[in-house]
Formats: C-alpha cells, structure tokens, sequence
C-alpha cells in the first residue's frame, strides 16, 4: 500500500513503512513502529512507558486512544531523586527513583490499537522489534547523544547500569544495544496481551521491585489500568479542522487554543505572534484549568469563555487512515524491573506535569501531558498528520510546523526543519534564524541557542499535499527519519 511514515528513529520508520508494503492500514504501521521504537530508542519509551494514539479513519469516526500513565496509590514513600540533564545551552532538572514511578500504560494501549484497527495479527507487527532486541540496534549520533546526556539517570541504580551502560559509561556512537528480556516480554505482549503486565507475573514484579525501593504502585493500581478511548478536540483553522488530544491531557487543549487565537488574524504569523500566543496560552495553565481537566465539558467551556514526551510517529495511507501515537518513559526512573523488560517512567517526578506540586494527582487520575498527537484534516481528509517529543515544548512545536505549512506554504519537511522559538517563564528560547530583532523590539528577553537542538521537540510530519502525493518531515533534533511507500 502507498503510504508515507515519519519517526524518530530510521530503523522505526522503516519497520512501519514494511507493514504498508505487505498491505497493512496506518494503525498496523504505527503498531509495528511503536514497538520497534522500544528498541530503537529505549530512553524516550518502552513497555513501561504512556501515550495517545490519534485515528482518522476514512469515513470520519476519528479516535484519540488514551493509554497515558496514571498517578499510583498514595502512600509513604521515598524522596524523588533530581538529577540535571545538559541540553548544552539549557539545563533541566527531572526526578528519578521510585517514588517517581506511575501506572504504565504502553502495553494496554498496543493491545486496545490492535483490537480496534488492526487487519495483522500482533505477532507479526511486533516481529521487527523482537528481532532488533534479540540482534541489537547500532547506536547513532542522535541516540548517542540522548545515552550520553540522560546518564546522570541510566547510572542511578546497579540494573539501569547492567542494561544501558554495560562498560561503565554511556553507549558510544557505533556500539550495539542489546535486550533479549525486552524482546522476550514483547513477544509475550503479542501472544498474551496485556494481562502478564497489569494482573499477572510481570505486574507482582514491578510492584514487589518499585515498592521495596519506596515506590506507591500497587497490584490494584496496574489491576484497574484500561486504555480509554476519546473524542478529539476539534478547532477550525484556515479552512481545515484539526484534530488532536483532549482533556484530560493538557496539550492538545492548549495547542486548540493558540490555533484559535491566531485563526482571528488574517496575516500569517511572524515570530513575534508566535510568541505572544504561547505566552497567552501558557497563563491559562492555572490551577482551575488543571483541575477542570479532569471535568465533564471542560473543553467547551474553556474555549467558548475565552473565544466568544518521549517519540511520536505519524502515519498516512493511501487508503485514507491516518495515524498519530506518541508515546513517552519522561525520562525513564532508573528502575529497571529484572525479567520483565520494563524500565519504569518516571511522570511522578516530571515538573511540566506537576505544576502545582508533586504528588497532587488523585490515584488513577491521568497526569495532564503536553502530549498532542494531531491531525489537519482538509475536506474532511487528512492533510497532515504530526506530533512531537519535548515536555513542555511540545505545543510550540507543533503550532510552529503546522503555522509553517498551512500559512507559509512549507512542505513538511522544510516546516520541521525550520527553526523553533518557545515562550517560559518570561524568556523566549529560541534557535538561530528568527527575527531576533523583532522578539526584541517586541520586549522579548531571548535565550539563544548556537543551533537547532532536541530541546525545542522531536516533531515527525506526514503530509499529503493537494496532488495526493505523500512526504513528510523527520525531525533532525531527534534523529528523525521517513519512509514514503509506493507499489
């Protein structure tokens, strides 16, 4: 089948544009490219990761999949660990260790996307990744970078240490990385499903290992976990709708938000309208709209009163489906479970999604991500179809790609390229090629960075443009790659 993947990881994409060649939908790509990107790129997610899985099926009955991690029980429990991550111009703090460990959600939400959606079996979707992990993956410049960087956290216990760095040091560029118990469990998840993971052998393991080490999850919390299906947040925009994450999570709401914002301007945005909407749309992240999320019909009274991590894979068919799964470990705690596969996330201690302090989330709640897979649809077909990595950045990213497309006329791959700014804490980030001078004149305080980095997200694009051809953007932050399929 035709179609076009963009991930990552090259080894990701390639996995997923493989199933469309032998006929498989977008849903069984974007499948058979989640897995392998658990092997691929095993800081950034996993079995013990969360994420959402976006569908726009021909015919219009769109679903947001929501297999986000949520907040464990609570209870007495060990400090969070901080440690610093260099990003080279930016230093980020995260909190590791157990008490940093919530609910999983990776392996019920690959079962609830295969249940729904997909035409082949999940054994041989998942085959490419058991294989990779079996064989082991060569590290590149973009993964050697991510193991060097985060090893302030792979070095936090003696198992985190045995799996990621064997030799004593980070994985180098050009070295293998190997995991035969992760391709052992993936190979169990295709054959079993979920149920080892959330009431069977691997659940006690990972309870038993997180909660000796002053962790809260529990057999319950992992027995009660489901993926839950959404509707999407639906905004109009120059002529399109969009498609993307709803309440609870708080991404894709505040992405509907600036899109609206900018849909009341005529002009195509510059630099400095880019900023001021995510200046604007960032104050809306008070504590009532963190609350409200969890709310029945928050979304529409949000925006009717106010209008009047981590990888991600996009997917596009010839047939007319469209995919968007963007999956997140944060981090990753440094808990490696031994005989299970699974390094357990690490949202408990995440800053981004604890705003109004850390351990405030109800048991079972989702944790309010940033995390926005989207769809541009256009005559009610899908135009383009992205996401990204990046924590808080992540809705600049994605407003930024889609502003590029849709009123600068970029083809994907130029609009992911092109260089990113993000409003914070008062300060506009911003990497070189911006009109700097305008941000300035505009009263902005601009923190640079000498040249395009991972900080400003990892936005992987699938477009289709109004020809019917397919193209898309891999984003070099990240190591990005595409694959586009032709019969």
């Amino acid at each position: 089948m035709d179609g076009v993947v963009a991930a990552g990881h090259p080894l990701t994409a390639q996995a997923g544009a493989d199933v469309l060649r032998a006929g498989g939908n977008a849903v069984d790509a974007a499948l058979a490219a989640m897995l392998t990107s658990f092997v691929a790129e095993p800081l950034l997610t996993g079995l013990g990761a969360g994420g959402y899985m976006l569908v726009a099926a021909p015919g219009g009955a769109d679903v947001l999949l929501d297999f986000f991690v949520a907040a464990p029980s609570e209870g007495e429990r060990a400090p969070l660990v901080p440690v610093d991550v260099s990003f080279g111009d930016a230093v980020q703090v995260f909190n590791v260790g157990a008490a940093s460990c919530g609910v999983y959600g990776s392996p019920a939400g690959v079962h609830a996307a295969h249940a729904r959606y997909g035409t082949f079996p999940l054994a041989e979707l998942a085959a490419p990744a058991v294989a990779l992990a079996r064989a082991g993956v060569e590290v590149n410049a973009q993964q050697g970078y991510l193991f060097e960087i985060l090893s302030p956290i792979t070095e936090h216990t003696s198992e985190s240490r045995a799996l990621f760095m064997p030799d004593g040091r980070p994985r180098a560029i050009g070295e293998v990385h190997r995991d035969p118990v992760l391709a052992d469990a993936i190979e169990q998840l295709a054959a079993e499903g979920p149920a080892p993971f959330y009431e069977g052998e691997h659940a006690a393991a990972v309870v038993d290992w997180v909660g000796a080490r002053g962790g809260t999850l529990t057999r319950a919390d992992l027995a009660a976990y489901t993926a839950m299906p959404r509707e999407p947040v639906r905004v109009a925009y120059r002529g399109r709708e969009v498609l993307t994450n709803p309440p609870p999570s708080a991404g894709g709401t505040l992405l509907a938000y600036a899109l609206a914002l900018l849909e009341r301007e005529h002009a195509a945005p510059d630099a400095v309208a880019l900023a001021r909407v995510m200046e604007l749309a960032q104050s809306e992240r008070t504590p009532a709209f963190l609350e409200g999320l969890a709310e029945p019909g928050f979304l529409g009274s949000f925006m009717a009163s106010r209008l009047g991590s981590t990888t991600h894979i996009s997917v596009m068919d010839e047939a007319g489906w469209a995919c968007a799964v963007t999956c997140t470990n944060g981090e990753g705690s440094g808990i490696v479970v031994p005989g299970t596969g699974i390094h357990v996330n690490n949202m408990m201690g995440e800053q981004d999604l604890s705003p109004l302090g850390y351990f405030t989330h109800p048991p079972g709640r989702r944790l309010p991500s940033m995390m926005a897979p989207t769809i541009v649809l256009a005559g009610g077909r899908p135009e383009l179809v992205l996401g990204s990595a990046g924590s808080n950045r992540i809705r600049s990213a994605l407003l930024q790609v889609i502003v590029n497309v849709i009123d600068h006329g970029m083809d994907a791959r130029a609009a992911v390229e092109a260089p990113r700014l993000h409003w914070e804490d008062g300060s506009v980030f911003c990497e070189p090629g911006l009109d700097e001078a305008a941000l300035e004149a505009a009263g902005y305080t601009l923190a640079r960075f000498r040249e395009r980095n991972l900080f400003f997200g990892g936005c992987q694009a699938a477009e289709r443009d109004a020809a019917g051809a397919l193209s898309g953007g891999g984003d070099p932050r990240r190591g990005g790659a595409v694959v586009v399929t032709r019969q």
